[in-house]
């Protein structure tokens, strides 16, 4: 009984000494191996962001695509061809065309949060929706 108690505390000092190296190289390690894509995206009508915004949604590109943007995939894929600036997204758009009227009923569209790590802030006032879906590659279509 006596070599059983002997060994029960030795193999609790072990475990604990186990413990203790598994915790400090956790510690020491990276929290994570990717920089962060997440934006929450908003629509209104009118003329800044200062007016309610009619519909948000959120996108997460990093480091699988979720969120609750209805066509994430392809939105992560365009924002990624533009290495993150919304301005680009005319650009990608063009090969796409499609036919707006001249009408003029402005739609606002803004992007916060976080793009591979670096802090975003994008607010855009496009002519009207239809503008507003033709320039931006989809992103802004919710």
């Amino acid at each position: 009984m006596r070599k059983t108690a002997r060994w029960t505390a030795g193999g609790a000092t072990l475990a604990f000494a186990l413990l203790g190296s598994m915790a400090g190289t956790a510690h020491s390690e990276p929290a994570s191996l990717y920089a962060p894509s997440a934006l929450v995206l908003t629509t209104a009508h009118g003329e800044s962001a200062a007016s309610s915004p009619e519909r948000a949604v959120t996108l997460s590109c990093a480091p699988g695509t979720t969120g609750t943007h209805p066509a994430s995939e392809d939105a992560c894929a365009a924002l990624a061809q533009v290495k993150g600036e919304f301005g680009g997204l005319a650009e990608i758009s063009r090969g796409q065309p499609r036919f707006c009227t001249r009408e003029y009923n402005p739609a606002t569209v803004t992007a916060q949060g976080v793009w591979q790590g670096k802090r975003v802030s994008y607010e855009h006032t496009f002519a009207n929706e239809c503008v507003k879906d033709s320039e931006g590659a989809g992103v802004f279509e919710f």
